[in-house]
């Protein structure tokens, strides 16, 4: 048998002599310092002769020992719990001296350290140069940007870090009322972005250890913000640009942030920033912030988007809001609620019970109105506004089935109708019912109701698209309405009472706005062609969202008709592609896969540049990244969006002249960045890549 090393350098004391005072520190947990403050000179005595004993292995000597000093029952307490504790050791030796050794040996230095070399981090041995430091503080303060996410306009970043603590982190504000307790919400949002740093943080709690020096523990990072305008809620007009400084007091005491905003918005940008520009020392079990920086920074778009439906899947609020906490931590601005279609209806409607309790999957796979209240909330803080979205003609079916035993009629058509390939796109199939004047009254309740929940609404969906027409045709209760109010039954006549509908449509969003103005999207379609719906005589009256290909000669049309465009291409920014079908054999309908470097290239502007010979930057809103949920749901939401959706953020964000492989190594570290916060984000490359930069290519 083998006895604990007790004289070990890795252990509690550095006092080989005080060898009881490292087995109760390391077999029972007991602090040294404890210990080593309760003993008195005779204490110390006999301890000093345990350990010679226990250390030779000579039971005899112990019990030699033992029996000196039994003269007292403190003695007789003391020296029986070692025995007690010097047999079990002996009983475990082999096996507890490897474990307690390899519990310690990732306590000390590092093997390795990284220089910054050419604008990225190059690991060499430990005893490669004075100038190595941990690889952290390497990819906080290497290159023009760091690790920043998306890439600011201008950044300039020092080599050297302060070590802080996060409870030493304070707001100094300045801001009108209507935004500082915005404000004072987001500085509470940062401070637990600093704690999640920390690589045991769980559930809120951290266990903050040190040991730390007394300049650590002292050192104060002051945050400055100055908010200059009171805007609180976003528009597409808000000015989300920032400054952020970072200086460091000449005696080191301090680190002073200093943010100046237009809003809340660039404000709420520019912590994001500063949170970026922080990160966890291991070595010390502190946090570093960068000594200087100087950014100055603006979105390249007004809206960045990321779009889930809620509806072929039901998506719990927690994971909606994961991904809003995501979008802020990538700086995008708008999540795009999909959150009806003809599969479900799950959103309560005080005015209308019925929609739910006839869509919902389940009593419990149902959105609230004080559910969506307070995410509409939650997001705001974030910078992140909710656009609810109301598909309709068609994608609408099962919640629309109550009325006709409520004596209203069929409000939907072709409901869950088989075969479902003639009458719509996907199962199950539903379009309003176009002879049924019923369904505007439902619609304009619909509308109000949400433009009350998701309050302030400043863009709503009015979906739009894939309207069957033969599903109408073959409706007998349409086919006759349209002939006997003499609309004809061809598809152009088709098309025209679509239009209508959608013209009423609008008059009802306009009437439940009450006033406020309120922008209206459609989806590419039928309907949204030169020469249909007047588009080309109001360029104004809604903004398309393009879904086809980025080279989809639509797009050119709509920029040449003056319309503000969204863009969505599918061959890029459709996030559920490149899987397995859904509905018969082989991969979904828009496979291949869209990798984080097709969705990073893709420019709406290059696009435009193409297809017209501009960029059309004044009519080009942003883009948005689409999640549609036949094959994904609570448990892959995360996986499926993030970090793809990153990639995203920057291009609509920086608008990158550059393409992706420049942005790679700032992508994966952002992505480690997401897990910190909460989000299963899909993992792109091993690890060991993370640590050794540009080393993993073709």
């Amino acid at each position: 048998m083998r006895v604990l090393n007790l004289g070990s350098p890795l252990w509690c004391s550095e006092n080989p002599l005080l060898a009881i005072t490292v087995v109760l520190k390391e077999v029972y947990k007991v602090p040294c310092l404890h210990l080593v403050a309760t003993m008195d000179t005779w204490q110390r005595s006999l301890y000093t002769r345990l350990y010679r004993s226990a250390g030779a292995k000579y039971s005899s000597s112990l019990v030699r020992v033992i029996r000196r000093n039994a003269t007292t029952m403190r003695v007789l307490v003391v020296t029986t719990a070692v025995v007690v504790v010097i047999v079990v050791v002996n009983l475990a030796s082999h096996r507890t001296h490897a474990t307690a050794t390899a519990a310690n040996f990732f306590k000390m230095p590092p093997p390795w350290g990284w220089r910054c070399e050419d604008g990225r981090c190059v690991k060499h041995a430990a005893a490669g140069g004075a100038d190595l430091v941990p690889l952290n503080q390497c990819k906080l303060t290497c290159g023009r940007a760091g690790v920043l996410w998306p890439l600011p306009i201008s950044a300039s970043l020092g080599r050297r870090v302060s070590l802080f603590l996060p409870h030493n982190a304070s707001l100094r504000p300045a801001c009108p009322t209507e935004v500082c307790p915005l404000l004072q919400e987001a500085f509470a949002l940062f401070r637990d972005a600093l704690q999640r740093y920390h690589p045991d943080y769980a559930g809120g709690e951290v266990p903050w250890a040190g040991p730390w020096d007394a300049a650590t523990e002292a050192h104060a990072l002051v945050v400055a913000v100055t908010v200059e305008g009171p805007q609180a809620h976003l528009t597409l007009d808000t000015d989300e640009s920032y400054s952020l400084t970072v200086n460091t007091s000449a005696d080191g005491a301090a680190t002073t942030a200093t943010i100046t905003a237009p809003t809340f918005f660039g404000a709420r940008h520019a912590l994001e920033t500063l949170a970026q520009l922080v990160d966890y020392d291991e070595t010390r079990d502190a946090l570093m912030v960068v000594q200087t920086a100087a950014v100055t920074d603006a979105p390249a778009f007004a809206y960045r988007g990321l779009l889930v439906d809620t509806s072929r899947n039901f998506v719990t609020v927690a994971a909606l809001r994961r991904t809003v906490d995501a979008m802020a931590a990538s700086k995008l601005n708008t999540l795009h609620w999909h959150i009806t279609d003809s599969q479900a209806f799950p959103l309560a409607l005080h005015a209308l019970p019925n929609m739910a309790y006839y869509g919902a999957y389940s009593a419990r796979q149902v959105y609230t109105p004080a559910q969506v209240r307070d995410l509409v909330q939650y997001a705001r803080v974030r910078g992140v506004r909710l656009l609810p979205e109301l598909d309709a003609p068609a994608h609408v079916a099962n919640g629309w089935q109550w009325a006709e035993k409520e004596g209203l009629g069929r409000l939907a058509v072709c409901v869950n109708q088989e075969p479902w390939q003639e009458f719509c796109v996907g199962p199950p199939c539903g379009q309003l019912n176009l002879a049924n004047p019923a369904i505007y009254d439902i619609i304009g309740q619909i509308y109000e109701e949400m433009l009350d929940i998701f309050a302030p609404v400043d863009i709503f969906h009015y979906g739009g698209d894939e309207v069957n027409l033969n599903c109408w045709n073959s409706t007998q209760e349409i086919r006759s309405w349209m002939i006997a109010n003499d609309h004809g039954v061809d598809e152009e006549a088709y098309y025209r009472q679509w239009a209508v509908f959608q013209e009423k449509a609008q008059q009802l969003l306009k009437k439940a706005a009450k006033g406020r103005k309120v922008e209206g999207v459609l989806w590419t379609s039928e309907l949204t062609k030169p020469g249909r719906l007047n588009l080309s005589h109001n360029s104004s009256q809604y903004i398309i969202q393009i879904w086809s290909t980025q080279d989809d000669p639509v797009i050119s049309e709509m920029l040449s008709l003056g319309h503000r465009l969204i863009f969505s291409n599918h061959d890029a920014w459709y996030l559920d592609c490149g899987v397995g079908a859904w509905v018969g054999d082989g991969n979904n309908w828009c496979s291949p896969y869209k990798g984080w470097q097709t969705v990073y290239n893709n420019s709406p502007h290059t696009i435009a540049m193409t297809l017209t010979g501009s960029p059309n930057t004044e009519l080009i809103l942003g883009g948005e990244a689409a999640l549609w949920t036949e094959q994904a749901d609570t448990n892959t939401v995360d996986a499926k969006v993030w970090p793809r959706a990153a990639a995203l953020a920057e291009r609509l964000w920086s608008n990158p002249s550059t393409s992706w492989q420049k942005a790679e190594t700032r992508f994966i570290h952002h992505r480690q960045r997401l897990v910190q916060r909460g989000v299963q984000a899909e993992r792109i490359q091993p690890q060991w890549c993370h640590q050794n930069e540009d080393l993993c290519y073709l």
